[in-house]
């Protein structure tokens, strides 16, 4: 089943989702039929970055599961549809213009027993939500990692594109597990997508964010804009 209607239907089948979701920097986070939602009301004007985190623990070893691409939608969440466990904790990272960020509170997920949700929760998760790569995706530094294992038993080459798909350029030939391509190679920052191939069929077409250099919470300075 395609990912966009799958989540359509997971989110068609949790009809019970939260009507009064809490305001950030809280969130609400319920176990629908175990498809854990997290959602929530976004009162700021100067995001750049939300990123979903998960961990069997409530105060470390958070790993980041999703992001949200139209961070200014008012009204907006995330639909966890495979968790390890229906009782881990979930909490959001916040990044603000200026290099200021915050994470929130970790919470676990509560049974939602409600039959109301709210009229745009569903479009706003569909269009916004995109659940990152495997393969390639953004490090801790903003840098773009490709993570391929089999590298070396197998062909793979990568293809990156503009938003506006765009070509930017490829590498014919993967050859490391583990590759760490700087993000000025991209010129700026902004959202790119890629086309991963395995022994010359596609194996995965997606994308990926690289936030502006001193927003990702790390304080990182330099040319990169």
């Amino acid at each position: 089943m395609p990912r966009t209607l799958l989540f359509i239907v997971l989110l068609s089948c949790c009809s019970e989702i939260i009507l009064a979701q809490d305001t950030l920097p809280k969130v609400s986070v319920t176990n629908s039929s175990n498809h854990i939602v997290i959602s929530w009301v976004n009162p700021y004007t100067s995001l750049t970055t939300i990123n979903i985190q998960r961990s069997y623990d409530s105060l470390r070893n958070f790993k980041t599961i999703g992001s949200v691409l139209d961070i200014h939608t008012k009204t907006n969440g995330f639909v966890d549809a495979n968790p390890p466990q229906t009782n881990m904790y979930y909490r959001i990272f916040l990044s603000f213009e200026g290099a200021m960020y915050i994470f929130t509170k970790s919470f676990r997920p509560v049974i939602d027993t409600s039959r109301t949700i709210p009229k745009d929760f569903k479009t706003n998760v569909v269009s916004t939500f995109f659940e990152p790569s495997k393969f390639i995706y953004t490090g801790r530094e903003n840098n773009v990692i490709i993570s391929l294992p089999q590298a070396v038993k197998k062909k793979y080459m990568v293809k990156f594109f503009e938003e506006n798909g765009s070509f930017l350029f490829d590498i014919s030939r993967i050859a490391e597990p583990y590759l760490t391509l700087d993000k000025v190679n991209f010129i700026h920052a902004g959202l790119f997508s890629f086309e991963l191939y395995e022994d010359g069929i596609l194996l995965e077409k997606q994308r990926f964010y690289i936030p502006k250099d001193g927003r990702s919470g790390q304080g990182e300075q330099g040319k990169y804009r």
